[in-house]
This record gives C-alpha cells, sequence and structure tokens, in this order.
C-alpha cells in the first residue's frame, strides 16, 4: 500500500468527476494508495479543507500558511495550536520560505516559519517545509528554532544533496514528487540515489506536478505510484518494497495518524 505525503485535494479540479472527491479516493485505492496528506496554504481556506478530510477515513490534514500566503497574515503561535489539536491534523504546515517567486515578503516569510516551528515543538506535531530559492536561510531557521525530536519533511525536495543531508541532521524526512521523472531531473535523481531510504518519502502535490506519463494533466494521489517506481529504479528495489518501507516512514515520522 502507498501513502501520497503531501496533496491539495480541495485545490483539484472535479468538474470531470462525476462522483467528486470520491471518485479521486476510489482511483487512488484502485491503484493501492490507502491513505494521503491534504495540505493547508492558508488559513481562510483551512475549515473548509478540515471538513472535506473528515468525509473521509484515510485522509489526514495539516494546518498552517503557505509562504506564498503570508501576505495575508502571518499566522500566530497560538491559531496554531488550536489548529494543532484537531483529531484530523497531523501535521502543521506547509510553512517554510520562498523567495523565487516572492522576495517582497521575507521578513514575514521567516516571522510564519519560525512560528510554525514553535507551535510544532509545544504540539509534538512535525513541520511540512516549502523551501525554494532560500537553502541557506530555511537551514539557518530550522537549525535555531526546530524541536529535533519532531522535526518534519521538506516537501517537493528540488534542492541540491548538501541541503538534504544538512535536513536529515537535523531528523528531517525527503520527499520527492513526480518532478523526479521529468526528463531534466537528471540532478534530482542522483540526490534521490544518495537519500537512504529511511529517509525518504513520496508525494504527488496534487493537482500539481503530475508525473510522466501524466505530465500536463492534473495530477491526483493515484500518480504517486508513478514517484515510487522511479525511486523503485534508481535504488535498484522492487516498488512493493519503496510502498511498504515508505510507509512506514510516514507512520514514523507523522505518529499521530498511527496513535490518532
Amino acid at each position: 500500500m502507498f501513502v501520497d505525503s503531501h496533496c491539495h485535494l480541495d485545490r483539484l479540479d472535479l468538474s470531470a468527476r462525476d462522483n467528486g472527491l470520491q471518485s479521486v479516493i476510489d482511483a487512488a485505492s484502485d491503484k493501492d494508495v490507502s491513505r494521503m496528506l491534504c495540505v493547508a496554504i492558508d488559513l481562510q481556506t483551512l475549515p473548509e479543507m478540515l471538513e472535506i478530510v473528515k468525509q473521509f477515513d484515510n485522509v489526514y490534514a495539516s494546518a498552517g500558511v503557505h509562504p506564498l500566503h503570508v501576505s495575508d497574515g502571518v499566522p500566530e503561535i497560538d491559531t496554531l495550536l488550536g489548529y494543532a489539536a484537531d483529531s484530523n491534523v497531523i501535521a502543521l504546515g506547509e510553512t517554510g520560505l520562498d523567495y523565487f517567486y516572492q522576495k517582497d515578503t521575507v521578513e514575514q516569510q521567516r516571522e510564519s516559519f519560525v512560528h510554525h516551528l514553535k507551535a510544532s515543538a509545544e504540539s509534538r506535531l512535525p513541520v511540512i517545509v516549502h523551501t525554494r530559492d532560500a537553502r541557506e536561510d530555511t537551514i539557518s531557521i530550522l537549525r535555531r528554532h526546530v524541536d529535533t525530536g519532531v522535526a518534519g519533511v521538506l516537501h517537493c525536495f528540488t534542492e541540491n544533496w548538501e541541503m538534504a543531508q544538512q535536513a536529515m541532521d537535523l531528523n528531517f524526512m525527503i520527499s520527492f514528487s513526480g518532478i523526479i521523472t521529468f526528463r531534466n531531473a537528471a540532478e534530482l535523481r542522483d540526490v534521490v540515489r544518495q537519500v537512504p531510504m529511511e529517509n525518504l518519502l513520496i508525494e504527488t502535490d496534487s493537482p500539481y506536478l503530475a508525473p510522466v506519463p501524466y505530465r500536463g494533466k492534473s495530477n491526483e494521489p493515484q500518480y504517486v505510484v508513478e514517484v515510487a517506481q522511479c525511486v523503485a529504479d534508481i535504488k535498484g528495489l522492487r516498488i512493493e518494497e519503496v510502498a511498504e518501507i515508505t510507509s512506514n516512514n510516514f507512520d514514523r515520522m507523522f505518529n499521530k495518524a498511527v496513535s490518532g
């Protein structure tokens, strides 16, 4: 069984799906994708997202503010802790730093990132980290503020091996998306090759970044199988091994999914 460790079910275009989100869940189940983590990007749409998640026993949620959404307001630590108490919420984020798309909110991004990390330490929920063009600042903030006993995951990883090592030294998982299947992602596949399987997660980040052979189409949790197959090919493993190991990694990192 596979776990999609990062998706945005509330962002899917369901206009072609007669049975709505249930058909997406069913399609994933048909591919042995048994569980998925629906990740928040802002607090405005979070209550609606939580209502969606509560309809499905095999879907978990996170709570947080994406770095590209901090212009709407930096979340207070107490607000994040309030959401962390929800039985369906097993992680905080996605949070982090994005200097590629938005450089005029750097200070707000950093403040928001720290707030998420402090709420993580108090709630004992791991953080989901988005980082782009901000390697040094991301690692620096993590070193100063993360509780390594809780840690988290660098999701949709596209950075270099050095950053992956630094994150893993802080007890972080490294999660790879469909990008690793792209023809121009040879350097990233080299990083996949070097990341130990006990530190590796797989995700879709759907509806974005559909893997080959679905590139250009709307992504869905069912396509995490293609990510797993790519990891298997790189590592010289059977896809069943990748499914088992990454599922166990997910349960170890997001332990509220098991204990809850």
